[in-house]
This record gives structure tokens, C-alpha cells and sequence, in this order.
């Protein structure tokens, strides 16, 4: 715990360290004021800015909930006996792979409603951007996960009389999840930075409310190095998390 403590105080630290080295280089005057909980203004604008990690964290968790059940869906797809299913799956993972997520996003909030009909507001398009971005990726990772479960467990499982979906969710499937874990973490650290990518269409997440805040403030150096802080903080807390899950789970094991 101590160990951890120190790592996120230095990491916090970082930023400041290195914006404060930038600054007396340059004769830069701090103006941290407009941060300071003690005035209206100053509290104000730390309201304004914690008002988005809502929002960033919504994002996320709706973006990869819906990202896991596309992986798996294309995962299992890429090892179906059927040969149409798996070239469905590798298109989808080689073409989705290949598109900027700043592309896809523009192009599912500007252009998708132009084919459907529909129209998407900021958050909707946000999630389905990073999904659909995700999933490409979380696929590869769920059939990597499930093939390297022995086969042996698989037959074990069909001689006792599980079907093949009792098979799967019974015996694969928890297998293969703590291979998956440390990578499905990776890739929710990914969602909740590529997430500030959503900012671009509107929506006033965590780097949205920055940008807004430094057109009324202009002091750049100071609301972006919070907004750097505030983003250290909840990717540290989420990895965190991640590992505690996958001790957790590896305690179960024994």
C-alpha cells in the first residue's frame, strides 16, 4: 500500500515537475488562482471541470461494456466451423482495426445518420465510435483467451454430457477470462483515453469542459496540467483496480 501510495504521488507530481521546470525557463507566471477552492470564481472553475469525469466515466464503461459483447460475438464467429462466419470476422477485425478512431468518429456522428435516418446525439456516437473501435481488438483477445485453453478440457467436458454451450460458459470461458483479464484492462485504460477523442463533436466530457474553460480563462498551462492530473488519477485508480480483480481471481484459482 505504502508502495502504491508514493507511486501515485510521484506520477501526480510529474506533471507539475515538469510544467514548473518549463515555466521558470521562460519567466512563465503561475496563475493557479483560477483554481483556488477558496474563491467563487476559483471553485467554480474546479466544479466545471470535475463536472466531465462523470460524463468521461459513462462514456467508458458504456463504450467497453458494448465493445466485450462485440468481442465476443466476433471471436467466436472467427473459430466457427462455418467459413462465411470466420471471413465475417476477419474483415471486421482488419478493416475496424485499420480506421483512426478520430475517423470513425466523425464519420458515425456526421455521416451514419445520413445512411440510417437516425439521428445520434454526442454520447451515443461517442459509444458506438469506441465500441466499434474496441471490439476489433477485444475480438482478437477473447480468441486468443479461448484457444489457449487445452483442448483436453473441452472433450473432458463433452464426455460428461455438457453441451456445447454449457461447455463454453462453464468450463472455457473461466478459464480463458484470466488469461483475457490483464489484456481487457489494457483495453479499458485505452476506451478512457481515446475517450477525450469525443470532445471533437460536443461532448462535455472531461477535455471538452478544458477546452471551454481555457477559452474563458486563457491560462493553458494550468487547465491542461489539471486535466492531465485528473486523467492520471482515473487511469492509476482503474489499473489499480484491474490488478486487485486479477489477484483476486488468481486467489480463487488455488
Amino acid at each position: 500500500m505504502a508502495r502504491r501510495a508514493v507511486t501515485l504521488g510521484l506520477c501526480a507530481a510529474l506533471p507539475l515537475l515538469l510544467a514548473g521546470c518549463a515555466s521558470n525557463s521562460g519567466g512563465y507566471t503561475w496563475g493557479w488562482y483560477i483554481f483556488n477552492p477558496l474563491s467563487a470564481k476559483g471553485l467554480g472553475n474546479i466544479q466545471f471541470m470535475a463536472a466531465g469525469l462523470g460524463l468521461t466515466i459513462s462514456l467508458a464503461v458504456s463504450a467497453i461494456a458494448l465493445s466485450v459483447l462485440i468481442g465476443i460475438s466476433m471471436a467466436l464467429a472467427g473459430m466457427s466451423p462455418s467459413r462465411l462466419l470466420r471471413s465475417t470476422s476477419r474483415v471486421y477485425v482488419e478493416c475496424l482495426r485499420a480506421i483512426p478512431l478520430l475517423v470513425l468518429l466523425l464519420w458515425v456522428y456526421y455521416g451514419l445518420p445520413v445512411i440510417t435516418g437516425l439521428q445520434f446525439g454526442a454520447f451515443t456516437a461517442g459509444v458506438l465510435s469506441l465500441a466499434l473501435s474496441d471490439s476489433a481488438f477485444e475480438a482478437e483477445v477473447f480468441r486468443a483467451g479461448i484457444q489457449s485453453v487445452p483442448r483436453g478440457q473441452t472433450e473432458a467436458a463433452r464426455s460428461l454430457g455438457l453441451s456445447g454451450w454449457h461447455t463454453f460458459r462453464l468450463v472455457i470461458f473461466p478459464q480463458a477470462i484470466r488469461t483475457i483479464l490483464p489484456a481487457l484492462g489494457n483495453q479499458f485504460v485505452y476506451v478512457l483515453k481515446m475517450s477525450s477523442l469525443v470532445s471533437v463533436i460536443g461532448l462535455q466530457e472531461l477535455t471538452r469542459r478544458a477546452n471551454e474553460l481555457n477559452v474563458t480563462e486563457y491560462r493553458p498551462l494550468e487547465i491542461y496540467t489539471m486535466l492531465v492530473l485528473e486523467y492520471l488519477v482515473l487511469i492509476l485508480l482503474t489499473s489499480w483496480g484491474v490488478r486487485a480483480l486479477e489477484r483476486r481471481m488468481s486467489r480463487h484459482q488455488r
